[in-house]
């Protein structure tokens, strides 16, 4: 959608989801500016994915306005977290015990009397 010069104030896009350099172009085309208050670098920013913004999509600001964007949820406000096991391991025994070997549980199971 192409802004003319005489509407004094533009809708914000949906800029969450969107790669950086994506978000940029997609404010710029609407007449607004991006911001990236974590990211100082965010000129050079081309693949990270922006996961909030400030104002939320369909606000109307004036153009030439400022849309802060966020790459990263912060400390405990999302994200994925640690995916391996930590300390301390589970106790000696238990199913540990039962499978020295590879399958050999199920193959007691699975084969016929």
């Amino acid at each position: 959608m192409r802004v003319t010069p005489e509407t004094p104030e533009v809708r914000v896009p949906r800029l969450v989801g969107l790669m950086a350099v994506d978000a940029r172009e997609s404010a710029r085309a609407r007449g607004l500016f991006v911001s990236a208050p974590d990211r100082p670098d965010f000129p050079l920013v081309v693949v990270d994915y922006v996961v909030r913004q400030y104002p939320q999509p369909g606000t109307e600001v004036p153009r030439d306005s400022v849309v802060h964007v966020w790459f990263d949820f912060g400390e405990g406000d999302g994200g994925g977290g640690v995916r391996e096991p930590r300390g301390p391991e589970p106790p000696m025994g238990g199913l540990r015990r039962e499978l020295e070997e590879p399958g050999t549980a199920y193959a007691a199971i699975l084969s016929p009397p």
